[in-house]
């Protein structure tokens, strides 16, 4: 029967599989032929695009559920005329990791809301969803199948035998690898590649792929503009080697692609990829094939490292390596997310000590580490759980205005580099460390997810002169200059000037033949000066600050301060 399929599709599955079985060749025609694509757009993206990060019931308010409580802060906070697109967390029913072990995938969780919320909240913003892909709940309705051993959940999860060596496996976690289980036939070990509670599914088997492209292709249909794979590297297993990265993982992110280029033209594919920059970019296949964005995963660690270090040379080295295979990839730039910031991916890029100096600052701003078990069994830290806010400073000892300024220093960099910029709502509305979070849970990355009432948010936002209050308002500034200036299209070209790596970093933005736009950053705590003459250009208008610049004198750049320098003769339309 699968002759039915055309031949992209058929070379697809076969790079997968090495043949076309039928069970995911009828399925997929099956979809093909339900489906009612829109043409795709002209451009995936351009100068407006921002995201922001955030749980289906980050904010809660009474009478409300919390997706709807959320939407209404946006509105009443004119975030829509800022933010264009809304990544909704994992918001799906679950039994551990904050969402990560979903135990339904085409539900709404009713302690967030529901669809038509969803649906509402998509009339204002774009929508981004996650694909959790790599494993399930273990009260998922297909792993209770597997374990009564039902025909159809037959081979649907990942076993091993524990005698098997197993020691070439790369773990994210210190957690075992295998969890044993009684099933209706016996003892199974299962692998769980995260957590016990989450259960690793088996894309060997044909079915469980196809479950998920017809999930991936109904979260498109039902609003989401992005979809991010998530943990896509452990997707395939097998026994002897690392089991990342593998290229049947690489072939079934082509295949999803594909699908969802045939079903849903238009929707955007992004890679969750937390590992060392080669292997991360490696997502975007030969830039039209695999991922049409990636997440920019050494940029948090490099921010970081240069305002600690004052060094920016490590920083301005390698931006300059981030040539893209095509203008029709991107990359996904934050420096925070619901996780903590990953350290593996400053990997082959800053030297150990730094990488230790920065361990060494989390705990010193009272953050946790999170660590990871090595093949040789031996663990390092994985990433630091900490808000990005107070990891850029101490706030028992900087000043609140000073603070704020060295962390506002880091987004701007971040907004203004090439690609879509995506902004962690703990970040947008500058919240402190959750320790007590930390301590009810247990759970180390609760630093970082605190989940506010919505009067409580609302009191810290309008305390005058505190942290939260400056960050919110600066960060609100930021966005709202950025968004007149069409030189940040994702694809404009960057680049990196030579300036002194004493704290500065310059890099030139331009789109077609428009003007170029000119960054200049000073992360250092001294105040430093740039000579015109250095700049490819005449710049005599900083937009952020609205101030005026004398062509023929140096560039004074305080402490922290971020420059987006344009000609005054010129203007964006």
């Amino acid at each position: 029967m699968n002759s039915t399929i055309d031949d992209v599709t058929r070379s697809r599955i076969t790079d997968v599989y090495g043949h076309v079985p039928d069970v995911l060749a009828d399925g997929l025609k099956r979809c093909f032929d339900q489906s009612n694509p829109p043409s795709t757009p002209d451009e995936l993206w351009d100068h407006r695009d921002v995201v922001m990060i955030t749980y289906a019931d980050q904010i809660r308010e009474s009478g409300k559920s919390p997706l709807d409580a959320q939407r209404q802060f946006l509105l009443d906070h004119n975030l829509d005329e800022l933010i264009r697109c809304v990544h909704l967390l994992p918001f799906c029913p679950s039994t551990s990791d904050d969402g990560f072990s979903v135990a339904d995938y085409l539900a709404v969780d009713p302690e967030s809301g529901d669809w038509d919320d969803i649906k509402r909240l998509g009339e204002r913003f774009d929508l981004m969803y996650d694909l959790v892909l790599n494993h399930s709940s273990q009260q998922h309705r297909w792993f209770q199948g597997f374990l009564n051993d039902e025909p159809e959940y037959k081979d649907f999860y990942t076993t091993a035998d524990p005698s098997e060596d197993l020691s070439e496996v790369v773990r994210p976690r210190s957690l075992p690898l295998l969890t044993e289980f009684d099933s209706a036939s016996g003892k199974r070990h299962v692998w769980t590649t995260f957590s016990a509670d989450q259960v690793d599914l088996n894309y060997a088997n044909p079915r469980v792929m196809l479950a998920m492209l017809e999930t991936l292709v109904e979260y498109a249909r039902r609003g989401a503009r992005i979809i991010r794979l998530d943990a896509i590297a452990f997707l395939w297993k097998e026994i002897g080697t690392s089991c990342l990265h593998l290229p049947q993982t690489h072939a079934a992110v082509r295949l999803m692609r594909h699908v969802l280029d045939v079903a849903a033209p238009g929707t955007i594919v992004l890679t969750e990829t937390n590992v060392p920059h080669a292997e991360n970019i490696s997502y975007f296949g030969d830039g039209t094939d695999e991922a049409h964005m990636v997440y920019q995963f050494s940029l948090p660690p490099l921010l970081l490292d240069a305002i600690h270090s004052g060094d920016t040379g490590v920083l301005q080295g390698w931006m300059r390596s981030l040539d893209l295979p095509t203008d029709r990839v991107t990359y996904f730039n934050f420096t925070a997310s619901h996780d903590g910031i990953g350290v593996r991916p400053a990997e082959g890029i800053l030297p150990q000590e730094r990488v230790d100096a920065l361990v060494d600052v989390a705990k010193a701003h009272g953050g946790r580490i999170g660590m990871r078990t090595k093949p040789d069994g031996s663990q390092s830290p994985y990433e630091l759980n900490i808000t990005y806010l107070d990891a850029i400073a101490d706030r028992t000892k900087v000043p609140a205005a000073e603070h704020a300024q060295r962390f506002l220093a880091t987004q701007a960099i971040m907004l203004s580099m090439a690609g879509v910029p995506a902004v962690y709502f703990h970040s947008l509305v500058g919240s402190p460390n959750d320790i007590a979070g930390v301590e009810a849970s247990g759970i180390p990355r609760r630093i970082n997810r605190h989940k506010y009432e919505r009067a409580e948010l609302e009191a810290a936002l309008s305390e005058t002169g505190s942290l939260q209050q400056l960050v919110a308002d600066g960060y609100r500034h930021l966005l709202r200059v950025r968004k007149q200036q069409t030189q940040f299209h994702p694809n404009a070209s960057q680049t990196v000037l030579e300036l002194p790596t004493d704290g500065l970093l310059g890099f030139v933005r331009q789109h077609d033949d428009q003007p170029a736009l000119c960054v200049l950053a000073n992360l250092s705590g001294e105040t430093r000066s740039i000579d015109p003459a250095d700049l490819p250009g005449q710049f005599d208008l900083d937009v952020l600050s609205d101030e005026s610049l004398d062509q023929n004198a140096p560039i004074a750049m305080a402490p922290y301060q971020v420059r987006w320098l344009k000609s005054s003769s010129t203007s964006d339309s």
